[in-house]
This record gives structure tokens, C-alpha cells and sequence, in this order.
């Protein structure tokens, strides 16, 4: 297997790392891409891409990382002045106030604490991909807590949430707000509603061989009938079993849905690595970017059931080596924030190191996190910059 692409000579345990993935830890194609200072110093690929070489245009389904570029274009309208993160949703959707969600805040949508963690109403075969549909189930639905008082991953509903939010602040849809303001302007490979002729380009992504490290949150839904768990897996309209489809790829679905590569993904963070702007790009002002980097929940997630930590949108780092593999996030410097994807990929911002990443693969990982593919290429890039972990798992200088 040939890796292909350019690597800086300082940031040649990337290379060496992304090396060892595909030869001990079974990479079957993916990518990586690195930038510092807004300069690329990592673009690397290889393996497969379903039966043909990966190349430097492959693209694949990045899962969750789509929950990044979702929650930017909400920061992008609040850098703007037009949307406000303390408001309450009904604000700007006045039919969200149904069944007690009165007092729900935008910011409570960004930082995972609605109670909307999974639909209690039956979800028809296709329904994810119908956008009237799950805004409407999520806006007439009680929440399973008071919205603010407690976090739980909001795996499948986060996208028609906080995109709902954005097409009524907008009056534009997600994907078309995301290409005109964010892919668009920066020439990203990223796409939330991917083009027909974009179709071949895209390599399928192959599902994890669990073995016996399973997630709490899969024994739960499949021991506990009723329970968030059990609806985020069994309610979704057959969407996971349908993620390799066209249909799926064509759908906006502002949660999972993305289409990209490490490229894309590295790219969408480095003007927030930046503070805010690249090659004359403005995204959102400097402030903008300290809030997109700052806590906004963290502990026991009601839905993961693990501990996590969330910025408002963003995936931050979480010392949680002492879990089993299966339930641990990503390590990364405390101002870094981004997301992760089902089965490993992963794009940050590290604006403290003027450094973003971005990793993308079709084999999965067991976990609901970062796995040991992603996180050695993290670890490496940090490594190259001169920085150290400390005992909790932070990356520091």
C-alpha cells in the first residue's frame, strides 16, 4: 500500500504514524491533512476507496464531523449580529414551543442540553431525509428533561435542530446557507447535500467490527426498550443501514450527513485556527471564536453515558483514557474544538497553535470517539509542534 501526498519534514511522524495505521492497526483508505499558520504541512492518502485506489478528490461520509459545520454557520449569523445564542428558540421558531419548550435556549440546542437526544414518534423508512417531517416532530415533542439542566448527545436530532434555527434566521436552507457562506467562499470539499456528478468520487464507508468493546449507550438500547438508547438506534427510519446510498448522500441531514475528506475537513477549521478569517475569508470575529472554543456542558452524558465535554456545537477534548475504547472521545489542547464522527474521522481548530487537522477513513472503529488511528495522528501533529500530553490527557506546550 502506497501513501501518497506531501508531509513537511518536521511533521514526519504523521506520516510514519499514518503509515503504521494502514500496515498494524487496519487502515483501510483514508486521509489526513494538517495546517499551521494557514500553510498545509500534511496532505497524505491511501488504501482503498471500494474497489479503486483513494485519491487526492476521494470523499467519503464523515458522520457527526457534520455536527461542526452545522454549528458554524450558526455561529456565522451570530458573529453577524442576526442570531442570538441566549434567545429562546421560539424566537425564531415559534412552533418549537410545544410540549414545554417554552424556556429553550439556542445555546441549549448548540450545547446538547434540549432533552431532544432521539424522536419518540415512529420515524417512517426514509424519514430522516425529510426535512419537514423531523422539524415537526422535534417542535411538537416534550423533551425527555427541562431543557439547560443536563447534556446528552444529540446524535441524530442536532442538525434539524440547530439548522432549522439557521434556515429561519437565514431564510435559506442549511445546505445552501453552509455553500454560499462557509464551503463556497473557502473552496472546501464538503458538501451537506452532495452533488449527482460528485458521486463516483466517493468511497463507502465499511461498519466496525464491534467484538466485545461495545458502548454502554448500545447495551442499553438494546437491553432497555423505551430508552433514549433504544429509540437513537431503533427510531431512525433505516437511515444508518441506507448511509451508503445516494439517496443518503443527495439528503440534507445536518447531524451525520456530511460528505467530505481530511482536507475538507482540516480546511473548515483553519480560518477558526486563525481567528476567524483565511486569504481573506471572514467567518466570524475574533470573540466568536473564544465562544465557539469556551465549555458550555460537561459531565455524565444522559445519552453516551460516558463523560463528555461540549463547547456550544463543538466537541472538546476529554481526559477519558481510563474508559474502555469503545466510550473515549479525543485528546487534543484545551482551546481546540471541533468534532469527531462515528467510527473515527475527525476535524479541530487549535487556535493556540494556529493548527488545524482533519482525518477521514471508510473502515470504522468500534467507538463512539476517536480511535487509535485518529488519535495517533493527533498525538503526532501536537508532537511535531513541540507540545507534551499531561496526565489528564491535554496537549500543552
Amino acid at each position: 500500500m502506497t501513501v501518497e501526498g506531501t508531509c513537511a519534514d518536521e511533521f514526519a511522524e504523521v506520516r510514519a504514524e499514518f503509515e503504521r495505521n494502514f500496515a498494524e492497526r487496519g487502515e483501510l483508505g483514508a486521509g489526513v491533512h494538517v495546517t499551521v499558520d494557514g500553510e498545509t504541512v500534511v496532505d497524505l492518502w491511501g488504501g482503498d476507496a471500494g474497489g479503486r485506489p483513494w485519491t487526492e478528490d476521494t470523499i467519503t461520509h464523515v458522520w457527526s464531523c457534520t455536527k461542526g459545520a452545522t454549528a458554524l454557520c450558526a455561529h456565522v449569523l451570530a458573529s453577524r449580529g442576526e442570531l442570538d445564542l441566549d434567545a429562546p428558540v421560539v424566537r425564531y421558531w415559534p412552533e418549537f414551543g410545544h410540549g414545554g419548550k417554552e424556556g429553550t435556549l439556542v445555546r441549549h440546542l448548540l450545547a446538547h442540553q434540549a432533552g431532544l437526544t432521539a424522536v419518540r414518534e415512529p420515524v417512517p423508512p426514509g424519514g430522516m431525509f425529510d426535512w419537514e417531517l423531523m422539524t415537526g416532530l422535534l417542535a411538537r415533542q416534550e423533551p425527555f428533561w427541562e431543557p439547560g439542566t443536563r447534556h446528552g448527545y444529540h446524535a441524530l436530532t442536532f442538525g434539524h435542530l440547530v439548522g432549522e434555527v439557521v434556515r429561519r434566521v437565514a431564510g435559506t436552507s442549511l445546505a445552501e446557507f453552509f455553500e454560499k457562506e462557509v464551503s463556497g467562499p473557502l473552496g472546501l470539499d464538503f458538501w451537506l447535500t452532495l452533488p449527482e456528478d460528485l458521486e463516483p468520487l466517493v468511497a463507502p464507508t465499511v461498519p466496525a467490527d464491534r467484538g466485545e468493546d461495545v458502548p454502554r449507550m448500545y447495551v442499553t438500547a438494546m437491553t432497555e426498550p423505551g430508552s433514549m438508547q433504544a429509540l437513537l438506534v431503533g427510531n431512525t427510519g433505516g437511515y444508518v443501514a441506507a448511509s451508503n446510498t445516494r439517496e443518503a448522500h443527495a439528503a440534507q441531514y445536518g447531524a451525520v450527513g456530511g460528505m467530505s475528506n481530511a482536507r475538507g475537513l482540516a480546511q473548515l477549521y483553519r480560518p477558526l485556527a486563525l481567528g476567524g478569517e483565511y486569504n481573506g475569508v471572514r467567518l466570524v470575529d475574533e470573540e466568536q471564536v473564544a465562544v465557539m472554543s469556551a465549555v458550555a456542558s460537561a459531565g455524565f452524558d444522559a445519552m453516551l453515558l460516558a463523560p463528555t465535554r461540549f463547547s456550544l456545537g463543538f466537541l472538546k477534548s476529554a481526559g477519558n483514557r481510563h474508559l474502555p475504547a469503545a466510550e473515549r472521545g479525543v485528546l487534543m489542547s484545551e482551546d481546540a474544538f471541533g468534532h469527531s464522527g462515528m467510527g473515527g474521522s475527525l476535524g479541530f481548530a487549535a487556535p493556540a497553535a494556529r493548527m488545524s487537522f482533519g482525518y477521514a477513513m471508510t473502515r470504522m472503529g468500534p467507538g463512539v470517539g476517536v480511535n487509535e488511528r485518529g488519535q495517533s495522528l493527533v498525538d503526532a501533529a501536537y508532537r511535531a509542534l513541540g507540545h507534551r500530553r499531561a496526565s489528564d490527557g491535554t496537549w500543552f506546550r
